[in-house]
């Protein structure tokens, strides 16, 4: 059978139905898909270059993991990090702790010499001190005309003063008066005793020079009865300083006499004095003394040589006795002065005047030298030489009465060290000039020429009258202080020289002593400066003991040893002779202590060893030596390796402590903290590095991620459909196709009419 045979208009419509449907089909394919490319008989070029870029995002994709956790790897390296730089800090604070610890030795390795003279203004010392003579102002005698000078010989008392009354009588204006005439009468009879008005009575006072005389009522009391260091003679009771307590008696039996009075005054002004002795008291007139007394009916009253005589009292008393003409009640005064001679001073020193010699007191008293004859006995533990009495220290009483310029001199010399004096067992004293000095004198013109001496340079003040009478009170008379300085000899150690070889690891010193300038050294503190950079320090006591030792950071160390160094050297060693250096002597508590701290320390090295080897992530640990390598691009080329350190203990320079051996001094401590300050930089600065390649990585990691997003969408803009055209395209070609299938149907229907013909 012949194949069949269409019409060309069917043929045709066939055709385009055909083709409408491949389009179509095609364009269902594309909205199906979203491509517009799905093959490469799509598109080849755009399907192979979409296919390509599909394929690098992948590979790039594939990246990312490793990239994610090589971000986890650092960070577990950092986070280890800053619980190490935690544990360091742990281990400063023990270390810091064990420097303000007690220093772990009670007595550091040290060496001493003393220099004679030397304090911490002046190391140099001294070898000598000269004594230098310093002149008062001219000292005149008594001499008529007030020129003449005075001399060694001159007396400190004056000519004895005389004062007698007008003629006195008994109570009654009749009998004269006499000595043996009492105080008060009897039961009225004033024949016996004063005028009525005149009698003192139970508690009336006298004061004579300054000491009291006390009146009282009835008998005197018994030897055993009176106060202790008093003493009672006859109606008298004394203290033997001057205080006297006269007792009356009563009107029946008067008791105390015009005698009597007339011994309370001599006693009070010094004429005559007491000795006591288990209560009783031996009453006696002074050596060249003139005692008062009555004769004539008038009585005669005596000053001493060493002070003049002042008497205050109820006037009436004073009157009956012929001593003044006031009357009445109250208080009259009689004066006896005495008169200055040419064997005596011009001037007269007042009884309590003191001077004050370099520190030492010397006393002026109106009383005669303790031992002498009437005197009063030495005290125990004082010394009598001439006029002076001594305690052997510096401290002296010039007494009065019989004292001279020389006794002055002399006591001078004792305070200042001049004289020296030995304190014997009889109550006397043994002077002797000091080596090399001169003992004080007067000169011709009558300057004293005071010897300074060694001890300290002179300075004398006082109370009372002595500066001025002495020549001591300047050229205007009105100077509260004499001065000189003594003549010092240039110091001992001048010139000389002190070294110490380098002391651990210090600076060796090199020292010159001088005065204290062009390098030279003069104080301690000068000396310090230079000791300090060689680990050394110097301190010096109050007899010049020069202690050359170790500072607190080298306590454990020996000056001199072969270990430590700071051997002493130079010209100073010959001229003083330095002790051996001591070995530094343990603190038994202070260095448990420390050992404690090693303990705690040792434990902290544990927990780096173990932190670090903790710090690890997905079995890489940068702290332990392990390496990390990421690669970036899907080439290989791009990529970075991070090689890990070892910091355990050993990796950050720290070693496990000794006890004992560590932390036994600040300089152990020290040297542990520049380990550990060491080891904390160390850490920081693999933070900063691992910080870096942190930032690399997460930079590199969000690359990677954008990369991936311009790769896919770069491909899809290759391939992707437009939906809107395609959808488009298909309602079309939805319509073309119905259009063709009614053409078709239209051809057929033309050959559908040629077969009718035929039926």
């Amino acid at each position: 059978m012949s194949g069949i045979v269409l019409s060309a208009s069917v043929r045709q419509n066939l055709l385009s139905l055909q083709s409408t449907a491949d389009l179509l089909a095609t364009t269902q394919n594309r909205l199906s898909t979203g491509k517009s490319v799905n093959s490469a008989l799509d598109n080849p070029t755009n399907f192979f270059t979409a296919q390509s870029l599909d394929n690098r995002a992948s590979d790039i994709n594939n990246l990312l993991d490793g990239i994610a956790n090589g971000v986890q790897v650092l960070q577990a390296a950092n986070t280890g990090i800053t619980s190490l730089q935690k544990l360091i800090d742990s281990a400063k604070s023990i270390a810091n702790q064990a420097l303000q610890t007690t220093v772990g030795y009670s007595t550091k390795s040290n060496v001493s010499a003393t220099i004679a003279g030397a304090t911490a203004a002046d190391l140099r010392g001294t070898t000598s001190f000269a004594s230098a003579t310093a002149s008062s102002n001219v000292v005149f005698s008594g001499a008529a005309g007030g020129t003449t000078a005075a001399s060694g010989t001159t007396t400190l008392g004056a000519t004895i003063g005389s004062f007698t009354g007008t003629a006195g009588t008994a109570g009654d204006g009749t009998a004269a008066l006499t000595g043996a005439i009492t105080l008060i009468a009897t039961n009225g009879t004033t024949a016996t005793g004063l005028a009525g008005n005149a009698q003192p009575a139970d508690g009336d006072t006298l004061t004579v020079n300054g000491k009291t005389i006390t009146f009282r009522s009835g008998s005197a009391p018994a030897s055993s009865a009176v106060p202790t260091g008093s003493g009672v003679s006859s109606n008298l009771v004394t203290d033997g300083n001057g205080n006297t307590t006269v007792y009356l008696g009563t009107a029946g039996t008067p008791a105390a006499t015009v005698s009597d009075l007339l011994t309370a005054v001599d006693l009070a002004s010094g004429v005559k004095t007491a000795s006591i002795t288990a209560g009783a008291a031996t009453i006696s007139t002074s050596v060249n003394q003139t005692a008062s007394s009555v004769g004539g009916g008038a009585v005669t009253l005596k000053s001493s040589t060493g002070a003049d005589l002042s008497v205050t009292g109820k006037a009436d008393l004073l009157k009956s006795l012929g001593l003044t003409t006031s009357v009445g009640g109250g208080n009259a005064t009689v004066s006896v002065n005495r008169t200055t001679s040419s064997a005596s001073l011009g001037a007269t020193i007042a009884d309590g005047s003191t001077l004050n010699v370099d520190g030492h007191v010397i006393t002026f008293k109106n009383a005669p030298i303790p031992g002498s004859t009437g005197a009063p006995s030495v005290p125990s533990g004082y010394g009598s030489s001439g006029n002076v009495l001594t305690d052997g220290a510096g401290n002296s009483t010039v007494y009065l009465q019989g004292g001279t310029i020389n006794d002055v001199l002399k006591a001078i010399d004792l305070a200042t060290g001049v004289q020296t004096a030995t304190v014997n067992a009889n109550g006397t004293a043994t002077l002797a000039t000091a080596t090399g000095q001169t003992n004080s004198s007067i000169n011709a013109s009558g300057q004293l020429k005071l010897s300074t001496g060694v001890n300290a340079d002179l300075s004398i003040t006082g109370t009372g009258n002595a500066l001025n009478a002495l020549g001591f009170a300047g050229n205007t008379g009105t100077s509260t202080a004499f001065t000189a300085a003594r003549t010092s000899g240039v110091g001992g150690l001048t010139g000389k020289t002190l070294t110490f070889s380098s002391f651990n690891g210090g600076t060796a010193v090199n020292v010159t002593f001088g005065d204290g300038t062009n390098g030279t050294v003069k104080t301690l503190d000068q000396l310090n400066t230079k000791l300090q950079a060689n680990n050394l320090t110097a301190t010096i006591d109050a007899n010049g003991l020069l202690t050359v030792s170790t500072t607190n950071d080298y306590a454990s160390s020996t000056i001199g040893s072969t270990a430590a160094g700071g051997a002493i050297g130079g010209t100073l060693t010959t001229a003083l002779t330095f002790s051996t250096a001591s070995s530094p002597v343990q603190d038994t508590v202070a260095q448990t202590s420390r050992a404690n701290l090693v303990s705690q320390y040792n434990n902290i090295l544990n927990q780096i060893d173990s932190t670090a080897q903790d710090s690890s992530f997905n079995g890489v640990n940068l702290l332990n030596g392990d390496q990390l390598k990421l690669v970036f691009d899907e080439t290989g080329k791009s990529n970075l390796s991070i090689t890990g350190v070892t910091y355990n203990s050993k990796g950050l320079g720290l070693a496990a402590l000794t006890g004992g051996v560590d932390f036994i001094d600040n300089a152990a401590t020290n040297k542990v903290l520049t380990n550990l300050n060491s080891a904390s930089s160390t850490l920081r600065s693999e933070a900063s590095s691992l910080g870096s390649n942190l930032t690399i990585v997460q930079v590199r990691q969000d690359f990677n991620k954008n990369l991936i997003n311009v790769l896919q969408t770069g491909s899809s803009n290759l391939t992707l459909a437009d939906t809107n055209v395609e959808a488009a395209n298909s309602q079309a070609l939805s319509t073309r196709q119905s259009i063709a299938v009614s053409a078709l149907s239209l051809a057929n229907q033309s050959q559908q009419s040629v077969l009718q013909l035929l039926r």
